[in-house]
């Protein structure tokens, strides 16, 4: 028994390889530091379940990331803050799995605040470990949202100060208020009677995921010498004067025993009723064999970036585009960018069409670009894939693409769309000239799409008006060459 719990964890790697110390046989951390006592209750935890092999730990920025070094289960490094986002996906993907997130203060409760906030409110089935030392332990001992008042740090070298910082934030109290988690308790790492808490949390909160039960979060009131300036003995003997008053310890909600189990299946979602669903109807779908020009290789399947100025509607074109792609059998994708390109540099929206599954919305290397403007140009001429095509606007872009490695249709957009008696038509003038050069989408399934996305529906003719004249000055073009 002494040999088990003294001895190392069968949880833990032999050899710390992965670790970038000289020493491989000893962890990293600083003398006093609470992530390895941590580690070991943690890692004697999965042990005893038997649960190794189907353990996935999830840890981002911070001490936390560098649990990969030590844990024999699967590991997966992710973004500041969004560890409780890929936990997420990971446990929906595979909801067997017994999932875990790692976090600091300073990642937890600052950046990541919104995203374990929404996952505690969801009722996620993971568990979180959430290391609360009150500092940015990491990066230099600045203060976090959970440093108290008066403590100073490298960015409150006078303390904080309520006034000028505001309070520490009391995450087991927030989300206590929550109705969905089932086991949130606060614990300390300072002397063995405290520890062996930490320990029965650790592994009730493990208990509460491998019964299907929700959410469950610990948080663990850890030393942090190096950031405090402190010995080991003062940081936890300063756990124990300063922070448990304002962080008192114990369980502040448990619900295991009156939670029923959840069914542990993966939801596979059913794309046969989407039409329906969606109040779609069936034979608005129509055939996207249509004809090719000799000017593009574009197939039926396309990566597009559009960009232009803000208010020259070019995520509404991207969410035209992703309309039709959908109402004609495609899966499709649409994703925006906002804040203040929108107002006069290059606003652009990325759109997937595509016959198999999309992995991921954003388009790096574009079989088709449409701009709008010169900056737009400028910017993303260089990323379209060799053999491409880029539709510009003529009428606000006076230079020609310089790419000989693609191909190019320029179109006076915003002229024609003048002549039609409305500027702001330009946008689907130019998605005529894309119908018209490549074989992505079918003209009847845009146009049975246009009221879907122009809710204005006295405008829907107009727009119909200047889908066909795009349509007929790139036919124009391929007539004449």
């Amino acid at each position: 028994m002494s040999d088990k719990k003294l001895g190392k964890a069968g949880c833990f790697y032999d050899i710390y390889e992965r670790s970038a110390t000289a020493n491989k046989d000893v962890t990293h951390y600083c003398p006093g530091c609470g992530h390895g006592v941590l580690h070991k209750l943690i890692a004697e935890a999965i042990d005893d379940f038997g649960i190794r092999e189907k353990t996935i730990l999830i840890s981002p920025v911070g001490c936390s990331v560098f649990a990969y070094y030590y844990f024999r289960v699967g590991n997966i490094q992710c973004a500041h803050g969004r560890a409780p986002a890929v936990a997420t996906g990971i446990k929906r993907v595979y909801p067997q799995s017994i999932v875990i997130s790692y976090q600091g203060d300073g990642d937890l409760a600052a950046i990541g605040g919104n995203n374990i906030l929404q996952a505690a409110n969801r009722g996620e089935n993971i568990t979180v470990f959430f290391v609360n030392n009150a500092i940015y332990g990491m990066t230099g001992g600045q203060m976090a949202p959970t440093t108290l008042i008066g403590q100073k740090t490298t960015t409150t070298p006078r303390g904080r100060s309520q006034i000028n910082e505001g309070y520490p934030m009391k995450i087991a109290e927030l989300f206590s208020a929550l109705e969905a988690p089932v086991y949130i308790e606060r614990v300390a790492l300072t002397d063995p009677k405290n520890t062996n808490k930490v320990r029965r949390a650790v592994r009730k909160a493990l208990k509460t995921q491998m019964e299907n039960k929700g959410f469950s979060l610990v948080e663990v009131l850890s030393a942090c010498p190096s950031g405090w300036k402190m010995s080991s003995v003062q940081a936890k003997e300063w756990i124990d004067e300063a922070m448990v008053k304002h962080f008192p310890l114990g369980v502040f909600k448990d619900r295991t025993e009156e939670v029923q189990p959840s069914e542990a299946k993966r939801h596979v979602f059913n794309a046969d009723d989407l039409h329906k669903k969606l109040d779609i109807p069936q034979n608005i779908q129509a055939s996207r064999e249509i004809r090719r020009t000799a000017s593009s290789n574009i197939g039926q399947n396309a990566r597009i970036i559009i960009a232009g100025f803000g208010g020259q509607g070019i995520l509404l074109l991207g969410v035209g585009l992703a309309q039709a792609g959908m109402q004609a059998g495609y899966q499709v994708s649409w994703i925006p960018s906002y804040g203040p390109e929108m107002r006069g540099g290059t606003a652009n929206c990325h759109v997937n069409l595509s016959d198999k599954r999309i992995g991921s919305p954003i388009v790096s290397k574009p079989d088709v670009l449409i701009v709008m403007n010169l900056p737009s140009l400028d910017k993303f001429e260089d990323c379209v894939q060799a053999g491409g095509l880029i539709v510009y606007d003529t009428s606000l872009i006076k230079k020609s693409p310089r790419r000989m490695d693609v191909s190019a249709l320029g179109i006076p957009a915003t002229e024609i769309a003048d002549e039609l008696g409305n500027a702001r038509v330009a946008n689907m003038v130019m998605l005529g000239a894309l119908i018209a050069e490549t074989s992505i989408i079918d003209k009847e399934v845009v146009f049975d799409a246009l009221p879907d996305f122009i809710k204005r529906k006295n405008l829907i003719s107009l727009n119909k008006q200047a889908i066909e004249k795009g349509i007929e000055f790139a036919d124009s073009l391929v007539s004449v060459a």
